[in-house]
């Protein structure tokens, strides 16, 4: 497949995996996975995860990546986990503003914007997420969701840092339900969102974001997906909890 942006895809852990357990799933990951140079490979394990699993892909193709991250520094702010924190652990990316924070963390557009600005501070890329829930779509929303998320979330960054920023475009009516976007939905959406890139910053700037798809996407549907020209990548769940679908994910994206 000859894209002019490189095919990125993401597993976002989320909750799941003990140390022992994720340790289990890179080692399964190194094997298959070593030979691949057409997609950046992330993974996104959980915190208590990140020291060991940094040291198990240090010497492979495998980026690391957190979920999250606090917008500040240091300081007095319990629980949570600051980019610089995340850079000793030698990741790479974070992603930011993700539905289920957005809906069970209550995070705002102007919250996601400054975690943006903090990730690039420390050298990390963030993956940020926008996607309308299925009341939006079927109130016919989801461009006024897109724009505003998009607008909002990246408020504050230079045209140098949305060019090192990864665009997760997530139908939050399609994640963990097992219902996907057509490829037809994903492509408009994504179009959609370049469209609003263009409008912030400009259209070389545009042209070279790449935009992630994700909400159920599984090895079946990755390259149907993968070919509409403005789908650069997928953000992936369950499917990258187990490495031989992740694995075959990645395979039939290329």
């Amino acid at each position: 497949m000859n894209k002019q942006r490189k095919l990125i895809i993401a597993g976002n852990w989320k909750m799941n995996k003990t140390v022992a357990e994720s340790l289990a799933l890179v080692r399964g990951l190194k094997i298959e996975l070593a030979n691949i140079k057409e997609v950046d490979i992330v993974i996104c394990p959980p915190f208590t995860a990140l020291s060991e699993v940094s040291k198990a892909v240090i010497d492979s193709n495998i980026r690391l990546g957190a979920q999250n991250m606090s917008e500040n520094g240091y300081g007095a702010f319990t629980g949570e986990i600051a980019g610089g924190m995340l850079k000793e652990f030698s990741c790479r990316y974070v992603i930011l503003g993700h539905s289920e924070r957005r809906q069970f963390q209550k995070e705002s557009d102007e919250l996601i914007s400054k975690k943006a600005q903090a990730a690039h501070a420390n050298s990390l890329k963030p993956i940020v997420c926008v996607g309308e829930t299925l009341a939006e779509r079927e109130g016919n929303k989801t461009e006024q969701v897109l724009e505003t998320q998009v607008k909002g979330s990246l408020a504050g960054l230079t045209k140098e840092q949305m060019v090192e920023t990864v665009v997760a475009y997530e139908p939050v009516w399609a994640i963990g339900t097992g219902k996907t976007a057509t490829t037809a939905q994903a492509q408009e959406a994504h179009a959609f969102i370049r469209k609003q890139l263009v409008g912030l910053f400009d259209e070389n700037v545009a042209k070279r974001v790449r935009i992630q798809y994700g909400g159920s996407v599984k090895p079946a549907n990755a390259r149907e997906l993968m070919e509409q020209p403005d789908v650069d990548g997928a953000l992936v769940g369950g499917a990258s909890l187990d490495a031989r679908s992740f694995c075959v994910f990645i395979k039939n994206s290329i």
